[in-house]
């Protein structure tokens, strides 16, 4: 039998092709008889004997089935190909279901369970999870490290897809080691190794590249706290240490008492990483050395003492505390990092000698003080030094004489107080603007009180003038002045946080709308003005009108910085941000509370602002300006606003790409408004509501400044009300409690004696419903958090004839 042959097509089937002959026949013959026509017929037989050849050579010409392609596969011969003595092989399918493992892989996973869902800890599991889909998406995926459940093993994972239709996963677990080298040396210090080197007169100790033991020998825990099983971990090792004179080391517990030692320092960083990060973060082997039993003898102890240096570098390189060393020639032999950072050397290097670092004056002290505990008995003490980095700022170093460390002669301890001195800088920064804000406020409060009575009495004089007398135009130059003077305790109230201001919850992109026009007027067409805002912002709450005046300000001081740096041209853009709770924690800010802000940004291409000079900017009166060009208020103005309206505000210089600085930045951050938004009509200045109160009244009128009390006592009594004025509170309390009888009480707040809210209290017990119009130069803001009385009206010093008059009878007509 053929067995090629039996499986060609058509083969051992010869009783089809006769009953397909057959029917072949049968149908030209029933052609022939319908037709009645042969020629027909025999056309008809050899169009059938034509398709029928041409479909049996398309049948010889296709390939034969191979039956082996669609046979499942065999799993035996897949298992002998994947398994490898170094790595645990598993394939599964889409179901996630084990379809063939490698041994190794049964042996430390067992066949129970398939990848993803391996007996490991929870993120890994996670990990497996993620690879899988990734590898069912991407066609593979990996992960450098798994852990078993239990912690003890690590897997490197690989998973690839397989297969005619993509159907399988391959997945390759190769084993890792679970503690580095280093950390392994420890286990074995803390073991029987260390309990060896005991024995051999060799206390053994891991430490860290702080300076922490990480792992002690048993017998060195002994020497060092008494207790074998101890395990030191956590503790300083020259803690655990003392040395003399002559650098023989003593256990710390057992003081001279006890043998001196020789220390070796051994590193056990991988030699693969010695260049690289790692190697500063490896951990050292300390070993003490009992005499005798040092490597070589007494020869090698020579060489410990040539490397006590080294060593004791390798000690203190890390430790926060700024240390350094001289020789007895006073020249710099070691310093580590915090050392360089406290005297402003940090990636700079160390000068030959100590006094290099310190100011022309101190040079001669320093250098005198090194030399005497060099060459001196072994003591130690500090000095004042003032230092190159920081001449204003005088720091106590400290110095000991050091013996027995090779050529060290002199350790130089100090403190890096770099994050200190900041600190202390804006405390003291703070508590200076806190102390010329509150002088401010008392001196623009008393002044108050004086323009009060100068324009009035202009007021009062006007009265009696009309434009074509001779002193009528004096009167109004007096009374412009007055104005101008005015303006200024405004500014510095403003300064003080102690203007009055009217909030409102509002965008701050309105506002800069509103000053738009005003802006780039002011700014001119050589300075390209941009202005860009953020979206969503978060509404602040801030009185609209001051928050114009501090946009203006900072653009007319950005303008003039641009121009005084001698280009002409320049650009100033403002922009608005929104900064939110995280962004403000990411700052590490030690001023600004973290939560979210509307910030709003000047920024110009003026030069920037002098490092000495940026301290003072905020301050009042102080001004880089030509004499006559301003008067140092413009940026005291925009402090004191921004920090009553619960702001902050940061001025710092902006850096080109070649370092150089090219412009200065203002930042204010205000806080985002949460609560209810109440919509607040703002009302123009020139929509006053007429006064059209007439219908008089008494008036109790209690100010202790006599020329105030004069004025507001005409501008009264002219207005039509009968006013009884007192000297002080005492007085104004008198005459209620004596019988009076008014329909007002106008008073100012802060006087001698019994001030305006004490009477006003004393007099709401004998009279409740007695309204008040306080009369002061601080904000009725604050004032009316400090009272908080109803019924009570505000009055703001300075003011004119007509404003108390208008005033009074405002109240009145409430009253009424």
């Amino acid at each position: 039998m053929n067995l090629a042959g039996a499986n060609e097509p058509g083969a051992g089937k010869p009783t089809a092709w006769l009953w397909l002959a057959g029917a072949l026949a049968i149908s030209v013959a029933a052609t022939w008889l319908a037709s009645g026509m042969p020629l027909l017929a025999v056309a008809y037989a050899g169009g059938l004997a034509t398709l029928l050849a041409l479909g049996f050579a398309l049948n010889k010409v296709r390939p034969p089935a191979r039956a082996d392609i669609l046979a499942p596969p065999d799993w035996s011969v897949t298992v002998a190909a994947i398994e490898r003595p170094d790595m645990a092989v598993a394939i599964t399918d889409r179901a996630n279901r084990l379809v063939c493992a490698s041994g190794l892989f049964a042996d430390q996973f067992g066949t129970s369970k398939a990848p993803p869902n391996l007996q490991v800890d929870g993120p890994s599991l996670e990990t497996l999870t993620r690879i899988a889909r990734e590898a069912w998406r991407d066609g593979g995926a990996m992960a450098e490290r798994i852990r078993s459940g239990d912690g003890q093993r690590a897997w490197r994972v690989e998973a690839e897809r397989a297969g005619r239709g993509d159907d399988y996963l391959v997945w390759r677990l190769q084993s890792l080691a679970m503690e580095d080298a280093a950390e392994g040396y420890a286990r074995q210090i803390a073991g029987d190794l260390g309990a060896v080197l005991s024995r051999a007169g060799i206390e053994a100790a891991i430490v860290g590249p702080d300076g922490i033991i990480r792992a002690a020998a048993p017998g060195f825990a002994e020497r060092a706290s008494g207790d074998r099983k101890a395990t030191l971990a956590g503790q300083e090792f020259a803690a655990q240490l003392r040395s003399d004179e002559y650098d023989r080391i003593y256990f710390a517990r057992e003081g001279k008492r006890g043998a001196p030692h020789g220390l070796v320092h051994v590193p056990l960083n991988d030699p693969a990483e010695e260049k690289g990060a790692a190697a500063d973060e490896a951990l050292s082997l300390m070993l003490l050395l009992e005499p005798g039993t040092a490597l070589g003898g007494q020869d090698d102890a020579a060489a410990v003492k040539g490397n006590a240096t080294l060593q004791l570098e390798a000690l203190v390189g890390a430790l926060p505390l700024g240390l350094a060393m001289t020789d007895r020639d006073g020249r710099f032999l070691f310093a580590n990092k915090a050392f360089l950072r406290a005297v402003g050397r940090e990636g700079q290097g160390l000068p030959q000698y100590p006094s290099d670092l310190a100011v022309k004056d101190d040079k001669g002290a320093l250098a005198d003080a090194v030399r005497r505990y060099a060459k001196g008995p072994v003591t130690s003490g500090d000095m004042a030094v003032r230092f190159r980095a920081s001449p204003e700022e005088p720091v106590s170093l400290g110095l000991a004489g050091v013996r027995g460390l090779g050529d060290a002669a002199v350790l130089l301890s100090l403190a890096d107080s770099t994050e200190e001195t900041r600190l202390k800088r804006q405390v003291a920064q703070a508590t200076k603007m806190q102390a010329v804000g509150q002088l401010a406020g008392g001196v623009a409060h008393d002044f108050n009180n004086v323009l009060t009575a100068i324009i009035g009495y202009c007021d009062l004089m006007l009265l009696r003038h009309t434009p074509g007398d001779s002193d009528y135009d004096d009167i109004q130059q007096i009374l412009a002045n007055s104005n101008r003077a005015a303006s200024l305790t405004r500014q510095l109230l403003a300064f003080s946080r102690q203007q009055t201001l009217r909030p409102e919850v509002l965008q701050l992109p309105d506002v800069v709308s509103e000053v738009h026009q005003l802006l780039k007027r002011l700014v001119g067409e050589k300075i390209e003005f941009t202005v860009r805002h953020d979206r969503d912002l978060g509404a602040v709450r801030a009185d609209p009108r001051q928050l114009e005046q501090v946009i203006v300000n900072l653009v007319v001081n950005a303008r003039d910085a641009i121009q005084a740096s001698g280009k002409g041209k320049g650009k100033l853009s403002m922009a608005t941000r929104r900064v939110a709770a995280r962004d403000v924690r990411s700052m590490g800010s030690d001023i600004l509370p973290a939560g979210d802000y509307t910030a709003l940004i000047v920024q110009d291409t003026g030069g920037g602002i002098p490092d000495d000079v940026l301290p003072k900017i905020f301050e009042p009166f102080f001004t880089t300006k030509e004499q006559g060009k301003g008067t140092g208020l413009g940026l005291s103005t925009v402090y004191g606003i921004v920090k009553q309206s619960g702001g902050f505000i940061f001025a710092d210089n902006i850096a080109g790409t070649d370092g150089r600085t090219t412009g200065a930045r203002f930042t204010i951050y205000l806080p985002v408004h949460h609560g209810e938004v109440v919509a607040e009509a703002r009302k123009q200045d020139n929509q006053t509501p007429s006064r059209s109160w007439s219908g008089g009244g008494r008036v109790l009128l209690v100010e202790d400044e006599d020329m105030v009390r004069a004025v507001a006592e005409r501008a009264l009594a002219r207005a039509g009300y009968t006013v009884t004025a007192c000297a002080d509170g005492e007085e104004g309390l008198a005459a209620i409690a004596n019988g009076g009888t008014f329909d007002l009480v106008v008073s100012d707040v802060v006087m001698p004696g019994m001030d305006g809210p004490a009477m006003a209290r004393a007099i709401r017990s004998v009279a409740p419903e007695m309204p008040f119009l306080f009369m002061s130069g601080y904000a009725e803001e604050q004032l009316r958090k400090d009272i908080d009385m109803e019924n009570m009206h505000f009055l703001a010093k300075p003011f004119s004839v007509q404003q108390i008059s208008e005033k009074v009878g405002e109240v009145m007509a409430q009253a009424r």
